[in-house]
């Protein structure tokens, strides 16, 4: 991982559980990790609501004013320079589409000239969503959130799946449809997600396993 890995995608692609996987991992591996949680929109599913897994692995978590209650406000603050500085890594798990995405762009400039060459955004893209279905789709949606944002994203993150009906068929045919997007938007496709438990794929080249943090009620 880079010193700063941002994380973006439309809503229900699957940011906040990707953003969780990475930073345990890094936590695991002995590093130093905070996560800014800059979802400003949506009150749901998002890293704020993992506070005590984040404080049990000894990662700093830096989130709204208001999370987690009903005076969600869209206020936060956070010193890009001084967790640049005191943090190994830092993960930014970005509101979905252009309007969270806008977040962002308030600390693009800070950035992109602090560390210009150690920063991974990357694109999360999940075929089983509505309106992002097709590669069009999901080209558009992250060219209005390079616009909102004013960065650049560097890859892209095929997290395709359909909740606790997820299986290895559905993750094998999106590979198309994440080899189409990587392909219109000339990035390379870092690596495809797969849930722990689908052990077929686990261990295959462009395969990273994780865990699933983030479940709907039902899937409960």
């Amino acid at each position: 991982m880079k010193k700063i890995t941002i994380i973006t995608g439309h809503y229900g692609s699957g940011k906040t559980n990707l953003s969780v996987n990475l930073a345990v991992k890094a936590a695991e591996e002995g590093k130093k990790v905070a996560v800014v949680d800059l979802d400003l929109v949506n009150p749901y599913f998002r890293t704020a609501d993992f506070k005590q897994l984040f404080e049990d692995k000894g990662i700093k978590l830096i989130a709204p004013d208001f999370a987690n209650t009903n005076l969600d406000v869209p206020s936060i603050q956070f010193d890009v320079e001084q967790l640049a500085a005191s943090e190994d890594c830092l993960i930014i798990d970005v509101g979905g589409d252009d309007a969270g995405a806008t977040a962002l762009g308030r600390y693009a400039e800070a950035l992109l000239e602090m560390l210009p060459g150690d920063i991974d955004m990357l694109y999360v893209i999940n075929q089983r969503r509505t309106l992002t279905s097709n590669a069009d789709e999901a080209v558009t949606l992250m060219y209005e959130i390079e616009a909102a944002s004013r960065m650049k994203h560097t890859a892209i993150v095929n997290n395709t799946n359909l909740g606790c009906e997820t299986s290895s068929e559905i993750i094998a045919e999106s590979a198309e449809f994440a080899d189409r997007v990587a392909e219109k938007t000339g990035l390379p496709l870092a690596f495809t997600t797969c849930p722990e438990e689908l052990c077929s794929l686990t261990g295959k080249d462009g395969i990273m396993p994780i865990k699933v943090y983030v479940r709907l009620p039902w899937d409960r």
